[in-house]
């Protein structure tokens, strides 16, 4: 988020919180009472009524302090500009949102213009050895591959696809 220069803002007072936590509770619970009521006992269920109340909330629902529709008051906050929401852009000098939205590692370039990474080596070229690279890694699960991007000095340097298999993340 650093890179989006998105910041954490606290809400400032308990009513603040409370603004922001009572709609999760409130949902929480009349997902809890409508399960019941309608014996729903798997998550596959659960999860049609959860999209169900999200879509009553957000598009039919009167909200009991602004006395508006959640979803046209936003979308009138957006046109007049009365939003901290903005347009997505990418950083310099990243091409791909996969380089904003990734993990990230640094590697040492070794004596054979090498980098290992997990169980895997991977050669890059045109950076000096004993330097410093960043490993940015995207999992692409449908190709069952991690998409590894390895920059210096604000260049992409290289570009693979490794097998997903071998690749643990601990956290």
């Amino acid at each position: 988020m650093h890179l989006l220069n998105v910041d954490v803002t606290y809400a400032l007072s308990p009513q603040a919180k409370g603004k922001v936590e009572r709609p999760y509770r409130w949902l929480q619970d009349r997902m809890v009472r409508t399960c019941v009521y309608e014996e729903i006992a798997n998550i596959e269920d659960c999860r049609s009524v959860l999209r169900d109340e999200i879509l009553r909330y957000n598009d039919h629902q009167i909200h009991s302090t602004t006395g508006e529709i959640p979803s046209i008051r936003f979308e009138r906050a957006l046109k007049s500009g009365n939003s901290l929401f903005r347009k997505f852009l990418l950083p310099k000098p990243y091409t791909s949102p996969q380089d904003v939205f990734c993990l990230r590692e640094q590697r040492m370039v070794n004596g054979y213009h090498k980098i290992s990474l997990f169980k895997y080596e991977s050669k890059v070229p045109k950076v000096p050895l004993r330097e410093y690279v960043d490993v940015h890694m995207a999992r692409d699960t449908d190709m069952q591959v991690m998409h590894i991007r390895i920059w210096w000095n604000e260049k992409l340097v290289h570009s693979v696809s490794l097998p997903l298999q071998g690749f643990r993340v601990h956290f």
